[in-house]
């Protein structure tokens, strides 16, 4: 059977938690040869419109994720990004599942982040700070809190009405979830929410740097996530690439359209090389990760179907109410903390 996932159940039937542990799991995956993530191919399109089919398959669970993104900056009609996802069974190629993509990429990547966090930042990391103030800002507070123990969000947004709408939604979300309320401070600039962070997310669709390095302070660790998929978009600025140590979610990826990646490399304040650590690798041993409480640490995430897969096995395993799950993660493996 088919399953045909409504983007307005998954929220309620994917539990973060669970999804944060499928996260870890598929990076581990990949860094053990458990899993295949190849590079995309981007098709343009009509005008400035790109197509970017992404595939991914984790052999431990015996899924194929095919997501099909469009990114479409001049659409005034809708969101400028959507996305569809098809599961299939990798050995006998039937169709599982198909599900809307908005909630699936939101809840992954903010999974992805809290992974990144739980590896790199510093246990003691109490401050969240925000550059950007969208759904995806309030996801990310409900998964990094998860991780660590954080007791303040910092954040920036052009819009005011866009941080008092943030604010409004993270109560609803902290209620929903049964958590303690933050103590939320509007920053009147990015420059200090980034002085005040230990730990920092930075989720906008920015074209031009938002955030400097020069502003980083020891210890720091950074979620760079909110650039498009585009070689010429970014966040962070050359000088913030080259002063922190950068872990990727997978470097042929980031070497083809992450903008972070490649304009600092044509500044020259890069080399590839600082591109190859992939987080899996880190969390598998296989490269260090933080090394020292000032280390400045950065998550450049980019985005990769493994993780798009991760979610749909977690909401195939709850949709179908399956009493023996699917191993969605490995024996041993030290749980995600939670308060």
């Amino acid at each position: 059977m088919t399953f045909v996932l409504r983007d307005d159940a998954l929220a309620e039937l994917v539990d973060l938690g669970d999804l944060i542990d499928a996260v870890r799991t598929a990076h581990l995956d990949l860094a053990l040869g458990q899993a295949d993530q190849p590079v995309p191919a981007i098709s343009p399109t009509a005008g400035a419109t790109i197509v970017l089919p992404m595939v991914a398959t984790s052999h431990r669970l015996g899924l194929t994720v095919v997501k099909v993104l469009t990114d479409a900056p001049g659409n005034t009609d809708g969101p400028t990004q959507q996305s569809t996802l098809i599961v299939l069974d990798s050995r006998t190629g039937t169709r599982l599942a198909v599900l809307n993509g908005r909630t699936c990429t939101r809840m992954r990547t903010a999974a992805a982040s809290a992974v990144a966090t739980d590896a790199l930042s510093r246990s003691d990391s109490r401050v969240l700070g925000l550059v950007g103030a969208g759904p995806l800002a309030v996801e990310h507070v409900a998964a990094v809190r998860r991780v660590r123990p954080i007791d303040e969000v910092v954040v920036w947004s052009r819009s005011a009405a866009r941080v008092a709408e943030f604010r409004r939604a993270l109560r609803h979300r902290e209620h929903a979830d049964g958590v303690p309320a933050l103590d939320v401070t509007p920053a009147p600039e990015p420059r200090l929410v980034v002085e005040v962070a230990d730990v920092l997310c930075t989720l906008t669709p920015s074209r031009v740097p938002v955030v400097e390095g020069a502003w980083f302070r020891p210890g720091l660790h950074v979620n760079a996530v909110g650039a498009p998929p585009r070689p010429d978009h970014r966040e962070i600025d050359s000088a913030g690439m080259a002063r922190a140590t950068v872990f990727v979610d997978s470097t042929g990826i980031q070497l083809q359209k992450s903008g972070e990646a490649l304009l600092s490399l044509q500044d020259g304040t890069t080399t590839e090389d600082d591109f190859r650590r992939e987080l899996g690798a880190a969390l598998a041993g296989l490269v260090p990760g933080r090394t020292g409480a000032e280390q400045i640490t950065l998550f450049n995430s980019v985005g990769i179907a493994l993780q798009d897969l991760a979610f749909a096995a977690v909401a195939l395993q709850a949709r179908s109410g399956e009493t023996q799950p699917r191993d969605l993660s490995r024996p041993g493996l030290r749980s995600v903390s939670t308060r």
